[in-house]
């Protein structure tokens, strides 16, 4: 079993729930492959006695991953569909942070979360992800989105023309300050 785990930077009490799911996932005796942001000098002491990888970008990520960990709140969860992008990998979000509507996990469920994911025996919620392409790179590295993408116009001019496709089939054109497209989440 190959599990990733993302985080924006963990500290206080977080990290002894990181070392707690480290521990977890060598019961199952998983691969591991941590952000870069949870190699730091801070996790060292945690680390060094974990076998793991280093990823960097969506680029580093294995596409044959078999789930994705999220360690924060939802903001951290949205980072992480960027990171996944396309690839089809389960992301499981485990409420480190504030809001819990996406990462609905809480640290004293993680035993339970993690039996579940070695053992298969969990229900996956399929949502989608957009995908958005303009001739300016607007989002740069990251035009992925699990909730909106948002375009409006930079200067002071009236407006901007959007011209809006769907699946490569055009949709529409839009004079506007600016349009959203979400998804169902």
């Amino acid at each position: 079993m190959k599990i990733a785990i993302y985080s924006r930077g963990l500290e206080g009490d977080a990290l002894l729930d990181l070392k707690a799911l480290l521990a977890m996932l060598r019961q199952h005796k998983a691969e591991i492959s941590l952000f870069q942001s949870l190699t730091g000098q801070a996790y060292k002491s945690i680390l060094k006695s974990y076998d793991h990888d280093v990823f960097s970008s969506h680029t580093d990520l294995a596409a044959d991953t078999d789930c994705f960990i999220s360690l924060g709140g939802d903001g951290t969860m949205l980072d992480s569909a960027t990171l996944i992008r396309n690839k089809g990998i389960p992301l499981l979000g485990i409420n480190f942070g504030r809001l819990g509507f996406l990462a609905t996990i809480g640290t004293d469920r993680m035993q339970e979360a993690m039996e579940a994911v070695a053992t298969g025996n969990f229900l996956s919620d399929k949502r989608t992800m957009i995908h958005l392409e303009s001739n300016i790179p607007l989002f740069g590295d990251a035009p992925f989105a699990l909730n909106e993408f948002v375009v409006h116009k930079r200067d002071v001019s009236s407006m901007v023309k959007i011209h809006a496709y769907l699946n490569g089939e055009f949709l529409n054109t839009y004079w506007c300050d600016g349009v959203i497209v979400s998804t169902p989440t």
